[in-house]
């Protein structure tokens, strides 16, 4: 199995390409983040777009960075190294690092961290070790000097956080330099540091006092970085003529919940329990009060950090300061820049950020289990049996993380059982049941969304694509760009609807809108010049055509639109080159084929014609990447090309038995052609595959079930609605099914019940509604009957 990645990530990666090779120009965010861009283009050189090798990747350099923070701990932290090995153990499995070690956007986080330690230990080499003086130690080695330098700017372009490996490092040297100092005036003698015999880690027999007169003089370093992108939400705005009070109250509010959100990822780094992949839009109210209890927390987490730093100067005049002084850097430096005290930065909260602080954390963690395993000497067995359990138990919630990375379904899903007054996650979860077609449920969560944050353009935009009332559709988009003027999809989207109203000159305008606020947006050109071509204004289509192939140079269907274009307006050689250009850029692009190969007969060119024709009818068998293939299949049924699309499927099946989408398009074509046992066969092998995820399983059960019923065998479509309902209640068609069917068979009681438990998930179906207003009326028949024959 292979984690979910996002595919404007992957796309924004292709592109990358030319800034390796070539030197062009590509996106802000990727020329921000150079090095992180240069390893995943390398992944794509080497391995293509396959998730599973940018998985991998990110796996591989979590290993690397545990094995360099054990390193780290051996060297600069602890004098046992058994220590530091139950450190690293614990920074492997916790469950906060799933989402920076499984997303391809979290490689950022890994690859900084993984710099910023290596800096840390060279410049740790670049210091003379046996100095004790006043002053800062000399330079040992200008090389490993440089090396930091140049490994700590590295870490800096991967993400901007990494900077903050540099005001560590000072810091370091100024208590290092303080250190050195008290040992020069308690008289103590340099010698090279050697390795104490190897205490117990757990219930050592030797104080705390006779442990730190051993002190080791290697320094350690390791700083954490924070997100610097997208997707927090607008803050409260600030009104130029608010008053004093007001701007006052404001700025407290600010305050207190930006100490919050602090607190709040100290906390998920304690009891990683409640994880999601986005804590935006609402997942945490602001704190309005100081009467907030949350405010608790906050208080809380500085009396804690209060009391670490106390115990860091205590342990400092004992000489045995390293293992709190490194963690609480670790800890806190890293964090700074994501903390939202001193600057804004593009988020509420992200896990990722927390890759590099949980270093602090894991280090300040097992000092406190040593220590409670000094107080607690008498039962030795205690500490480790607990800390046993607590990594079981963590690694238990890092793979169970893991499952919901697999796939999208399972990621979105996730979000909003988790969070679910969070209006983002429904957000997203509704484009995803809005891609698979599954529009009721998609309306369902829109409008929860809509609900939660009633400002949510993009909702209302998406709200009417899927509406099939056109006055209610206008009314959406209407209301989305009420609150946000300038969205381009509700002024493309509205535009196309007073185009089919034939109100033409208002969608020209909203459609040159859309493009004026969307200059990426390859559709609303194809629009627009389509408009004006139909009113005859061909030189300003034609001009639209070129600044969309400008601004949009690798959208294939402009490419086959223009060349449409051309045809029509008696340039077909040109409109040739264009349709090449689109089957260049999409190999798998059906109507470009069509068209070139009636262009070539056109032009009396047959054996060019043959070859495209041919061409496009094997097209699965030359394309290497199934994936391609199976959607070009899809396309061909949708068009109502069921042979081909079948004979592609079955070619894919060949070719990868295990492809369950591949046995549900079998069965949507079967069941076009009025097969129905073939499409129950082909659901019933997608079946034995055992896909993972209960919903899947539910849709497949689902579609078995209307397979069933269509052969007029309704237990056993019954039986199977049922059992689709067992895995996801959520299944409103399959409640509706089921109320059908007792419904035909007279039970109308029950029947009234899976009407109203369809109901409640789809409340504005006009479909239950009309079901179950002809169930009332047939009840009212059947009583006026008893009544007529009792009489």
């Amino acid at each position: 199995k292979c984690p979910c990645y996002a595919k404007q990530m992957l796309q924004h990666l292709t592109k990358s390409l030319s800034w390796l090779l070539l030197g062009k120009r590509i996106s802000s965010r990727a020329e921000n983040n150079k090095p992180c861009c240069r390893a995943a283009t390398l992944n794509i050189l080497l391995a293509g777009m396959n998730p599973l090798y940018f998985h991998a990747v990110n796996v591989i350099l979590h290993c690397l960075v545990t094995l360099v923070l054990m390193y780290t701990c051996d060297k600069a932290v602890f004098k046992d190294c058994r220590l530091a090995f139950v450190t690293a153990l614990f920074f492997a499995v916790h469950p906060i690092h799933t989402e920076a070690v499984t997303g391809i956007v979290g490689r950022a986080d890994v690859l900084a961290c993984l710099l910023f330690l290596l800096a840390f230990l060279s410049y740790n080499r670049s210091v003379d070790q046996l100095y004790v003086g006043e002053h800062f130690p000399p330079t040992a080695s200008p090389f490993f000097l440089l090396l930091s330098l140049f490994l700590g700017t590295c870490a800096m372009l991967v993400k901007e956080t990494g900077v903050t490996v540099f005001g560590v490092c000072l810091v370091y040297d100024f208590f290092s330099l303080s250190y050195n100092g008290l040992k020069l005036r308690n008289g103590a003698i340099p010698q090279r540091p050697s390795r104490p015999p190897v205490p117990a880690p757990w219930g050592s027999s030797l104080s705390g006092r006779e442990n730190g007169k051993q002190q080791q003089q290697q320094q350690h370093r390791c700083a954490q970085r924070g997100a610097w992108s997208s997707c927090h939400p607008p803050g409260p705005r600030q009104q130029p003529s608010l008053p004093v009070p007001s701007r006052a109250i404001w700025a407290i509010r600010r305050f207190l919940t930006y100490s919050y959100l602090v607190a709040f990822n100290a906390w998920l780094l304690l009891a990683p329990i409640t994880l999601c992949y986005d804590w935006q839009v609402g997942s945490i109210p602001l704190v309005e009060s100081i009467w907030d209890v949350r405010n608790l927390a906050t208080l809380f987490l500085l009396l804690v950090m209060t009391l670490l730093s106390l115990h860091c100067i205590a342990a400092f005049k004992k000489l045995e300061h390293k293992e709190v002084l490194v963690g609480l850097l670790f800890l806190v430096f890293p964090f700074i820049p994501a903390s939202n005290l001193f600057f804004r930065v593009g988020f509420v909260v992200a896990e990722r950020v927390l890759y590099m602080p949980s270093m602090g954390y894991c280090i300040l963690f097992v000092h406190g289990l040593k220590k409670l395993s000094t107080w607690l000497n008498k039962w030795r067995i205690t500490v480790p049996t607990l800390f046993a359990l607590l990594l079981l138990l963590f690694s238990w919630k890092t793979v169970k993380q893991n499952e919901i990375w697999l796939s999208r379904e399972s990621l979105f899903s996730s979000g909003v059982k988790t969070l679910p007054h969070n209006a983002k996650v429904h957000y997203n979860y509704a484009n995803f049941l809005k891609d698979q077609g599954r529009n009721v449920e998609a309306i369902y969560h829109y409008k929860t969304a809509l609900k939660l944050y009633p400002r949510h353009a993009s909702a209302l935009n998406n709200l009417g694509t899927l509406t099939k009332d056109v006055v209610e559709a206008k009314d959406y988009y209407r209301r989305a760009l009420q609150l946000n003027p300038q969205h381009n999809r509700a002024l493309f989207n509205l535009g196309n609807l007073l185009k089919s109203q034939g109100k033409k000159e208002e969608a020209v305008i909203l459609l040159r809108d859309s493009i004026k606020y969307g200059p990426e947006f390859a559709d609303a050109y194809s629009s627009l010049a389509s408009l004006l071509a139909e009113q005859e204004r061909l030189k300003e289509a034609e001009e639209v055509y070129k600044a969309g192939i400008e601004n949009c140079p690798e959208s294939s269907d402009l490419h086959n639109n223009y060349g449409v274009f051309l045809v029509d307006t008696g340039s077909p050689e040109r409109a040739m080159s264009h349709y090449r250009q689109a089957i260049l850029l999409s190999p798998a692009h059906h109507v470009a084929m069509v068209n070139l190969g009636r262009l070539h007969r056109s032009l009396g060119q047959n054996k060019e014609a043959e070859g495209y024709k041919h061409h496009n009818i094997t097209l699965g068998q030359l394309v290497r990447c199934n994936a391609v293939a199976l959607l070009q299949a899809q396309v061909l049924a949708m068009m109502g090309r069921t042979k081909e699309a079948e004979k592609m499927t079955n070619h894919i099946l060949n070719e990868d038995a295990e492809c369950l989408e591949c046995y549900r398009l079998l069965s949507a074509i079967y069941s076009k052609q009025e097969l129905y046992a073939k499409a129950l066969e082909a659901i019933e092998k997608a079946l034995q595959l055992k896909p993972k995820d209960p919903k899947v399983i539910s849709e497949l059960f689902f579609t078995k079930g209307n397979q069933l019923r269509e052969q007029n065998l309704l237990d056993k479509a019954f039986e199977s609605y049922k059992r689709a309902v067992e895995l996801n209640p959520d299944q409103a068609q399959a409640w509706m099914n089921m109320g059908g069917i007792e419904h035909i068979k007279g039970s109308y009681i029950t029947a009234r019940d899976y009407y109203e438990k369809a109901l409640q998930l789809v409340p504005n179906s006009k479909l239950l509604k009309e079901n179950l207003a002809k169930l009332d009326r047939l009840e009212k028949r059947f009583q006026e009957v008893q009544e007529k024959d009792q009489t």
